[in-house]
């Protein structure tokens, strides 16, 4: 609860760092492009400049390269993988310094024609921001997790208006948990984002309609169903082009590494963007306005071919050699391009409705988030019709991508850094066990006046010893009077005056047989014990079994007997006779 208010002010700072960085890349657009002082965003051109265009990428690359080599080498890169880093391995700490260098790194990038969004460095600096305010209070690793995705949510929902998705996007990809410890906080700061940006608009500073508006679409019918599911196996399979392109570029940039420092690369890829761009512009910046003509239906086949084969060229050459520029735009771009040209041979819906399918199905088989993806791009329509096309396109791509690449674009660069991300949300076992179904009910007891030497003598040998490791001690009556570790006994075998009394010590734990294995096992984590007795009765203290940490594994058994082991319940044979059996006599 203390952490609500700290949730609305990083979704206000967020949201007023994000929008800055919009004005910063458009800033840098105009200046690079048009040589003018505004900070409206707009798309680049090459017509005032002809082929001297080539080079502007060239030197906004060279750019981004003394920041990374001078400032932070995070500032390379597309921003999500980086933000995930920070979670997993730094204890959500990012550097004050980053939420600088990141928005102008990337503002220089994008704005002297990289073909990036910019949606990735306003996730990361979002999330330095929520990292920063977090690291100024006394908080735990798990808080200040919380609060680095509430920056990055809200700087996603202040700049796309999606907060709904802002919010998906942070749990689906980032949080890697579904508890209401952070998504209360991600869900508020988005909110706050998105309502600054609404009271932005009412003011006149932003627009107030979606990023990229649409007529509404009619519902569609079993044929324009079908093609969603056309292409959303298209988009899946570009998911595995888009993957393998960016990779691919990486590993080809790395072979540079004995001649060539990697300060250089970023100048290297901007060469190829220059040049891409000069036969392309509108592969050129963060091309929402190419987007929302590919939603319109407005751009002809040869049009969209060139997007795709550019985009993809000139995107993965420029993350390849380690620029700054996020990847969410691009993939809407390209994915609509897909169902733009599909919506040519399919039937059922107008070429722009295609190209939304397509931009939600290439998104959730890029990123692996299907729900993000629907969501995303509902609220950047506003389009309710397209939902359940959404939907079948968005899973059918999540389908191809999850057979054909091993991870997702954004896993890949983690694990290719060393580090396993889990992005399968599911049951912990531990929770859905009770101590009662795995407490070992065959164990050896103690009394207190016995001797230590015959206790040794009497002990059962091999593995029941090593995995009960703690003996109880009870009374006439069942009664726990206490415990003796087996360490204790090894220890004190050979003298014949030692007594069980003596050496005997009340358990550090005890627990009952209703209580959830996940509560226990951080208990026994806690006070670093590995076998606890199990009680019952009125007063708690009738010996009812053992429980060890084997018996975590065994709750983990449990769980792998209900994934693995096929069975067949029912026989179509055998449920005709018992229906049979079923039927009422006749009178």
């Amino acid at each position: 609860m203390k952490l609500v208010p700290v949730a609305l002010a990083v979704g206000a700072l967020g949201a007023g760092v994000s929008l800055a960085l919009l004005r910063m890349i458009g800033l840098f657009t105009n200046l690079l492009y048009y040589g003018r002082w505004a900070t409206s965003l707009v798309a680049p051109s090459i017509s005032n400049l002809g082929a001297a265009s080539i080079f502007i990428p060239v030197a906004g690359a060279l750019v981004v390269g003394l920041i990374a080599r001078f400032g932070s080498e995070q500032v390379r890169g597309h921003g999500i993988p980086e933000a995930m880093e920070n979670i997993l391995v730094n204890g959500s700490k990012v550097k004050p310094r980053l939420a600088i260098l990141k928005p102008l790194s990337s503002a220089i990038s994008i704005g002297s024609g990289g073909p990036f969004g910019a949606e990735g460095p306003i996730i990361l600096t979002g999330g330095a921001v929520g990292s920063v305010v977090g690291q100024l209070l006394k908080l735990t690793s798990a808080q200040r997790r919380a609060l680095l995705v509430a920056g990055a949510a809200a700087g996603m929902s202040a700049v796309f208006g999606t907060p709904v998705a802002a919010t998906l996007f942070g749990v689906e990809l980032l949080v890697f948990e579904w508890r209401p410890r952070s998504m209360i906080l991600i869900g508020l700061a988005s909110a706050t984002a998105d309502a600054i940006r609404l009271g932005m608009s009412s003011a006149g500073l932003v627009s107030p309609q979606p990023l990229f508006p649409v007529h509404s679409h009619a519902q569609l019918g079993p044929s324009g169903l079908i093609g969603a599911a056309v292409i959303g196996l298209a988009t899946g399979l570009g998911a595995w082009v888009m993957t393998g392109a960016v990779y691919g570029a990486e590993d080809l940039f790395k072979k540079l590494s004995p001649y060539l420092h990697w300060m250089w690369w970023p100048s290297i890829g901007g060469l190829v963007i220059g040049i891409g761009g000069y036969f392309q512009p509108k592969a050129l910046g963060v091309g929402y306005s190419t987007i929302h003509a590919e939603l319109l239906g407005q751009l002809g086949i040869g049009t969209l071919i060139s997007l795709v084969v550019v985009k993809m060229v000139i995107w993965a050459a420029g993350l390849g050699g380690g620029t700054s520029g996020g990847i969410l735009a691009p993939i809407l771009m390209m994915g609509a391009a897909i169902g733009g040209l599909a919506g040519h041979e399919l039937a059922g819906a107008s070429i722009g409705t295609f190209a939304l399918i397509g931009m939600a199905g290439s998104l959730g088989g890029v990123t692996r988030s299907p729900f993000t993806a629907i969501v995303f791009a509902f609220e950047l329509t506003h389009d309710s019709n397209i939902l359940l096309a959404l939907l079948i396109a968005a899973t059918v791509s999540h389908l191809v991508s999850v057979l054909t690449l091993k991870r997702s674009i954004l896993t890949e660069k983690v694990a290719r850094r060393g580090f396993h991300v889990m992005r399968e949300y599911m049951v912990d076992p531990l929770e859905a066990t009770f101590v009662r179904e795995v407490m070992d009910r065959e164990f050896f007891t103690v009394t207190s006046d016995q001797r230590i030497s015959k206790v040794y003598s009497a002990a059962p040998e091999g593995s029941s010893v090593r995995r009960q490791r703690l003996f109880p001690v009870v009374g006439d009556t069942g009664a726990l009077e206490g415990v003796i570790p087996w360490s204790t006994i090894l220890l004190h075998k050979d003298d014949e005056n030692a007594i069980v009394k003596d050496l005997m010590a009340p358990p550090a734990l005890i627990t009952h047989p209703d209580e959830i294995l996940r509560r226990l096992a951080d208990r026994m984590v806690s006070e670093s014990v590995g076998v606890v007795p199990v009680v019952s009765g009125q007063d708690r203290n009738v010996l009812e079994g053992m429980i060890s940490s084997f018996a975590l594994l065994d709750a983990r058994s449990k769980h792998l007997e209900e994934e693995r082991k096929a069975e067949r319940i029912l026989k179509l044979r055998n449920l005709a006779i018992r229906t049979s059996r079923d039927k009422p006599e006749a009178a």
